[in-house]
């Protein structure tokens, strides 16, 4: 080939590729993402913005040559099925959520690629095993169930004398037992007594403070769910009110006014999620991609909340924290 026929094959090899991705998208090929979301976009704007972030990196734009399909259940479980439904119905080439959702469009799919991040993916059946997920699901674990005997230690650096600690958890959560079995085993090493509340909506959560109220707890551990987290301005109120000393999952909660927050980082278990929806648009099976566990985690401390409560925080757990507010 000489050099003029190299330089317009070329040519036309260059043309070609923004034609064929516009035919492409002309004929209904661009990848769709199902987002099934347990709150409200506002509520997770760290995990929506991690996963956008993580699509980007790998190339995909959204509203260029990826469309998300986002459906959001504003805590309310029951909507999960039907929501999980309409994605199946819209035949997205994956779908992804959280526990909750998982397990919604897990019953809803048994073909569409399911990318999900959960505290027990095994425990609550949606995999076989962490290193050999099987069927149409893969993820990243976000380790809320094992790190409550880390929250409880917390606690307790804080307060060191606190010995009643009141535990919300939501019934309806697929981790719930395991949340509760985890926080009884840590709870008898750290010689504290539990009150285990179990809150199904948000309906229930003043009989549940005041419940804490008569038993006199001194503390609050509040479960990682999505329920709790659309609450969580109306949760760290309560808390305050009753002057609880809580720990919370996530770091929004100690941002709308909780004392203080250990667990994983939304934005990058999310950004995480997004190379397996790569991955699986490249032609991988979910069931042969590992689970993962995370490996980031955020300690944030409200020092506001703190002098509210007049509580001196140990310099020791300041220099550890990730993120200090002070106003």
């Amino acid at each position: 080939m000489n050099r003029r026929s190299f330089v317009g094959t070329l040519g036309l090899g260059l043309l070609a590729t923004p034609l064929a991705a516009e035919a492409q998208q002309q004929a209904g090929k661009v990848p769709r993402i199902g987002f099934l979301g347990l709150s409200r976009p506002e509520l997770v704007r760290p995990a929506l913005e991690g996963f956008r972030q993580g699509l980007r990196e790998r190339g995909w734009i959204e509203g260029q040559n990826i469309i998300i399909e986002y459906r959001w259940a504003e805590g309310n479980y029951d909507r999960l099925a039907d929501l999980a439904a309409e994605l199946v119905r819209l035949k997205v080439d994956v779908i992804v959520g959280a526990t909750q959702a998982a397990l919604a469009a897990k019953n809803a799919t048994k073909t569409i690629p399911i990318v999900m991040t959960t505290p027990d993916p095994v425990g609550s059946g949606l995999i076989r095993s962490l290193a050999r997920p099987g069927g149409n699901i893969t993820g990243v674990g976000n380790l809320g169930v094992d790190i409550i005997g880390k929250q409880l230690e917390l606690l307790k650096e804080v307060v060191p004398e606190a010995s009643r600690v009141a535990v919300l958890v939501n019934p309806t959560h697929s981790a719930a037992p395991l949340v509760v079995k985890e926080a009884e085993a840590a709870a008898r090493s750290l010689r504290v007594r539990l009150q285990i509340l179990e809150v199904r909506d948000s309906s229930e959560l003043n009989s549940a403070f005041a419940a804490m109220t008569r038993e006199r707890a001194e503390a609050l551990l509040v479960q990682g769910d999505a329920m709790f987290l659309a609450q969580r301005d109306r949760i760290a109120e309560l808390a305050a009110k009753r002057r609880l000393l809580a720990m919370y999952s996530f770091r929004e909660h100690v941002q709308a006014g909780g004392l203080i927050g250990y667990g994983a980082n939304l934005s990058d278990l999310f950004r995480r999620l997004a190379f397996y929806v790569d991955k699986i648009l490249k032609g991988a099976k979910p069931g042969d991609l590992p689970f993962e566990q995370a490996t980031k985690f955020d300690l944030v401390i409200n020092l506001k909340t703190a002098k509210a409560l007049s509580l001196t925080i140990p310099q020791s757990l300041l220099q550890r924290a990730d993120e200090v507010i002070q106003y």
